[in-house]
């Protein structure tokens, strides 16, 4: 793609992706905006929260390759929708992913409407690649980085995001990034990447549920057996697979269900209990980014993803009478939980076709 007549916006967070991206845009002739998105805690939280960090680093940037930084303020977005979001399905039993609707609703969303709008396209540090079709479609391509591929977070943003969404470094391992970091003596070359929720920082995910939602202690009995091994402090801390964490004796135990009605978590015993494991689930409401509204039914073998990992499952794709879609997987899979999403691929895992919601 010729960059050169294009109005380039950059997406700065202070780390050392969203920063190589700016150079990599410089060493082109390109002279880029540069932007950084402001969340921070909701109210006056004494939460540990780096966005001041981020903000020194993202100026420090933009200024040592000479492009101007707005701060675009998306707080109240963010809080309204993508925590709207994450505690309703937590509420009642899923698993959400906020990071993901965080890129729809906010990267690519608040964002486009605030200033985005005025730009051509959107760069972002995306581990994450786009190529074009023999028609022009534009596909959503993972990164080389399989352990860095973030096509899966990307997987729910809209069609005229994907069009305006560019990947600088999408192309890259995460090795080479750092090296390029250093070598251009970025301040952030050595800083660790963030681990925490999307624009949040170090703050702890059973925190910011708690801040929402409180706690509601109930009991947590064996399945097999139906003894009880303790109490937990609300089902929503809980997601289903989990190990670690738990802090009950005589274990190892993993979380296989979870009964909102009676408020009771159930445990398995064991490093691999087979009850840990599913091999066919169900997942609805799938968000296609085929281009030119190409059908998911084309696809009947996929590869796929349920959570953020390096490796893609085979799998057959069975579409039911109801709209939702069976997915027969190649090999049993741990911990597939209502909530999460089912992110598809072509066999090639090259593509990306979209993602569905898990309803099992």
């Amino acid at each position: 793609m010729n960059l050169q007549n294009q109005r380039i916006a950059v997406l700065l967070s202070g780390g050392v992706d969203s920063s190589v991206v700016l150079y990599e845009l410089v060493r082109q002739g390109l002279h880029p905006d540069c932007f950084y998105i402001k969340i921070g805690p909701d109210q006056d939280e004494e939460w540990d929260c780096s966005s001041e960090e981020d903000l020194e680093m993202a100026t420090a940037v933009s200024h040592k390759y000479g492009c101007k930084l707005e701060v675009v303020d998306c707080h109240r977005e963010y809080w309204d929708q993508v925590t709207a979001y994450t505690m309703d399905k937590v509420r009642v039993g899923l698993t959400p992913n906020p990071d993901v609707m965080c890129n729809r609703l906010i990267k690519f969303g608040a964002f486009d409407e605030k200033r985005g709008h005025d730009y051509d396209l959107i760069a972002t540090g995306h581990y994450a690649q786009t190529e074009r079709d023999e028609q022009g479609g534009k596909w959503l391509c993972t990164s080389p980085d399989p352990v860095k591929d973030q096509t899966d977070f990307l997987a729910q943003i809209y069609d005229w995001q994907l069009q305006k969404a560019l990947f600088p470094i999408g192309h890259m391992m995460k090795e080479e990034v750092r090296e390029i970091a250093e070598r251009e003596h970025l301040v952030n070359a050595k800083r660790k990447d963030s681990q925490g929720i999307c624009f949040l920082g170090k703050i702890n995910y059973n925190d910011y549920i708690r801040r929402f939602l409180g706690e509601q202690p109930g009991d947590v009995l064996e399945l097999e057996t139906g003894k009880r091994i303790g109490q937990h402090k609300g089902l929503w801390f809980h997601t289903i697979g989990q190990r670690h964490g738990l802090g009950f004796g005589g274990g190892p135990w993993f979380v296989v269900k979870k009964d909102m009605r009676q408020n009771i978590l159930y445990v398995s015993k064991g490093y691999d209990p087979q009850t840990a494991y599913k091999q066919e689930f169900l997942f609805k409401d799938f968000h296609g980014l085929i281009p030119d509204g190409g059908s998911l039914l084309s696809y009947p073998t996929v590869t796929f993803k349920i959570r953020h990992t390096p490796e893609f499952l085979h799998a057959k794709l069975q579409a039911q009478d109801d709209g939702t879609f069976k997915v027969n997987s190649e090999v049993p899979i741990h911990g597939v939980a209502p909530g999460q999403f089912c992110v598809l691929y072509d066999e090639a895992h090259h593509r990306c076709l979209g993602s569905g919601e898990i309803t099992l």
